[in-house]
């Protein structure tokens, strides 16, 4: 075993290893899908609700709420996760369980209150919320550096698939890749082998979540190829925490907010803006983006949280528009990097990208 796979198997996740339990290096990407999915459902119900006048569906005194599809959904997800091998599912998992849980959590003001009111005020929040809290505890489980190990379980997983039905050219790629990264662990020329050997097939089930993804970190990489953008970028951040801080300080003057929404929009605001100032003071252009990126998150994690309580849709609004911030940044530290990466190797000596 190498030392880099052996470095690996310490604490926790050594203890995982041990059990069987490798990460999927996709894992990040399926996870990301389910969620976008669990709130453009809550979006989208809500908004065909309110357009329809919230029927009711039942009569004669029953009133089946969507809350029981999204249980049948749920429940479906599992079924084919527990019913088929290989990679090829999670793509229907992420949608069905996707749906199924933002029909869920729709409903939670149902749930909280005494009264089964779905209209409760704070549901847009505990939604919110909701989604943040799964969003912190899948990076914390998938982030990080992969053991070696586990892009040989990864790529003998395409290979499952492959064994059935083939590889396409994209996805013997992908395979070939996630071995390549295991050089040197126990398996690897067996699994590198297997790959080879599977046979060409260029039908493939349509993965949208896949698709969706690569279409938006194209778009995104194409956008910050215009040098200003990056820097309007910025600046609707710091405008937006401003802006936050300014609602805060508003509420607080007028009254009859709570306490804890105004401190966490001013807090909120104030640390977004702090951010962006140590980004405008970094010496490199990698550790300023990183800086902006934290603000965008203090943002998402802080700020929006109240500005859902406080007004819904502006709420919404205010999130859409961080998520698109935090995408072009991300997008911007993605080129300096593989710009800082390609000229190491070129120079054999560290770049630092002005």
């Amino acid at each position: 075993m190498t030392a880099a796979a052996g470095s690996g198997r310490r604490g926790v996740r050594g203890t995982l290893l041990r059990w069987g339990l490798p990460r999927d290096p996709d894992a990040s990407r399926h996870l990301t899908g389910f969620l976008v999915v669990t709130v453009l459902t809550v979006l989208v119900t809500r908004g065909a609700l309110a357009a329809t006048g919230f029927p009711q569906v039942g009569g004669e005194g029953l009133h089946i709420s969507h809350v029981l599809w999204g249980g049948l959904l749920l429940a479906l997800a599992v079924v084919l996760a527990l019913s088929f091998l290989g990679p090829v599912v999670r793509p229907a998992v992420v949608l069905l369980a996707g749906v199924g849980f933002g029909l869920f959590i729709d409903e939670v003001g149902k749930f909280v209150t005494d009264d089964y009111d779905y209209f409760y005020g704070p549901t847009a929040m505990l939604v919110y919320v909701a989604v943040v809290v799964l969003a912190l505890v899948g990076e914390a489980v998938t982030g990080g550096r992969h053991d070696p190990v586990e892009y040989l379980a990864a790529g003998v997983d395409q290979a499952v698939a492959g064994v059935a039905g083939g590889f396409s050219p994209r996805v013997r790629s992908h395979a070939s890749s996630l071995v390549e990264r295991a050089e040197g662990v126990p398996g690897h020329d067996e699994a590198a082998g297997l790959v080879a050997t599977v046979r060409p097939d260029g039908s493939e089930l349509p993965d949208p979540v896949a698709a969706v993804s690569r279409a938006v970190v194209r778009f995104t990489r194409h956008l910050v190829r215009a040098a200003w953008l990056p820097r309007v970028a910025v600046a609707v951040v710091v405008g937006t925490a401003v802006v936050g801080v300014g609602r805060g300080l508003w509420l607080a003057r007028e009254g009859g907010t709570a306490a804890w929404l105004v401190v966490t929009l001013v807090a909120g605001g104030v640390g977004t803006v702090t951010a962006c100032v140590l980004g405008l003071l970094a010496h490199d252009r990698e550790q300023a983006f990183g800086w902006f990126r934290r603000g965008v998150l203090v943002s998402l994690l802080v700020t929006q949280v109240a500005l859902l309580r406080v007004d819904e849709w502006a709420g919404y609004g205010g999130l859409a528009l961080d998520v698109l911030m935090l995408g072009l940044i991300s997008a911007e530290l993605d080129v300096i990097r593989q710009g800082r990466r390609t000229a190491s190797g070129e120079s054999g000596a560290p770049a630092h990208v002005r």
